[in-house]
């Protein structure tokens, strides 16, 4: 969610977002379990992460789920400024009163969180979703849960990551997360979101032709310092914004929009999270896995995506996966009419019912094998 993997997206959400209700149908009023305010110890990037463990106050618990988020800087509740949608609140507030325990967490830099969000690239949020794996492990009281990671978006691409390199995790959820090599994503959404708002074939063109060798440069010149591939990168701005239809620019100037663009795909997380092929982790993962798409999932388009996080499963000998494409939901997993990101705010739904049913219904029925005792009572 959040950057939504192309900053034109962010400056519709900034437009799209006035008018919102200050509380949504969703969000919870009452709390029938337990919740626990906690810090993650991230030793490796010196970072704390300030979270909320929710536990089933009733019941027989086996299994916690951490909670991943999309691009960009958000709280544990995955909450975007000015959308006033809380989905992760949702999510864990829905887990937990079906026997499932949570942690949810404030990204690097948000909220009680320490560290600097601007700086930090997919593998440093990696990093923070595996410290919360380790701190799970670190509890008496909790080390014998089976856990699960749930990402979003972005944060459904970390979890394979984080599956992929630690056999502590025993099954991962993805929400829309990407299945194709970024670059392509990219240019798909790109594609989508651009026909929607009514351009031209024309046009539709002439922005994927100038993506894809903008993309191409980053790509073969990744070993360069910042400050050298800056000069190339702008080079090549330059030749392709002068040569784009004014209605292009939208109003601006030549180097308005290069500055603006070449400050965008050279940031840290730009630079790193264009290079990535979620199947170089996917293709690694052996256990459980859980993936769903809306049909009307613009930033990451359901069939393209399902399809080849599908196969990178099956070429990793995985056989407990499920692909689901969810008729009519949108990015956030609301029912929507286009997909648009202009309804989100408008939507007073959160999380559509069905999406939330089939994950618990999922994790409830995972038979896990591991050396953990089930516990009732933490």
């Amino acid at each position: 969610m959040k950057r939504f993997f192309i900053a034109s997206t962010f400056c519709m959400l900034l437009y799209s977002c006035t008018n919102t209700p200050s509380s949504r149908p969703q969000d919870p009023t009452s709390f029938p379990y337990k919740q626990e305010e906690v810090l993650i110890s991230n030793i490796k990037s010196k970072v704390q992460l300030a979270g909320t463990l929710t536990i089933p106050s009733k019941g027989k618990v086996s299994k916690i789920v951490v909670l991943i988020t999309g691009s960009g800087p958000e709280d544990r509740n995955e909450e975007t400024k000015g959308l006033n949608h809380r989905p992760f609140l949702v999510w864990s507030d829905w887990l937990t009163r079906n026997g499932i325990a949570v942690l949810r967490y404030d990204d690097r830099g948000v909220g009680k969180s320490t560290g600097v969000f601007a700086t930090s690239t997919t593998d440093d949020f990696a990093d923070d979703a595996e410290a919360a794996v380790n701190y799970i492990h670190s509890r008496q009281d909790l080390k014998m849960l089976s856990i699960g990671l749930m990402g979003h978006s972005e944060g459904g691409m970390i979890a394979p990551m984080v599956a992929s390199r630690n056999k502590a995790v025993s099954f991962i959820c993805l929400l829309a997360g990407p299945g194709i090599p970024i670059r392509e994503l990219m240019v798909q959404q790109a594609k989508h979101q651009m026909r929607l708002s009514g351009a031209s074939a024309q046009d539709i063109n002439l922005t994927v032709s100038g993506m894809h060798k903008i993309y191409r440069t980053i790509h073969d010149n990744a070993g360069l310092r910042s400050s050298e591939l800056k000069l190339i990168l702008d080079t090549l701005l330059y030749t392709e914004i002068k040569s784009a239809p004014p209605r292009l620019l939208h109003g601006k100037s030549v180097d308005e929009v290069v500055k603006l663009t070449s400050s965008q795909y050279l940031s840290p997380w730009f630079k790193h999270f264009i290079l990535i092929d979620p199947a170089d982790y996917l293709s690694k993962v052996q256990c459980p896995v859980l993936a769903l798409n809306g049909t009307l999932d613009i930033p990451v388009e359901s069939t393209t995506n399902l399809a080849a996080i599908k196969n990178a499963l099956q070429k990793a000998g995985n056989n407990n996966h499920q692909e689901i494409a969810l008729p009519g939901l949108n990015h956030l997993f609301q029912r929507a009419q286009t997909g648009t990101v202009s309804e989100y705010p408008q939507i007073s739904e959160t999380i559509n019912p069905v999406a939330l049913k089939i994950v618990s219904a999922w994790i409830n029925k995972l038979k896990i094998v591991k050396p953990y005792a089930d516990i009732t009572k933490i």
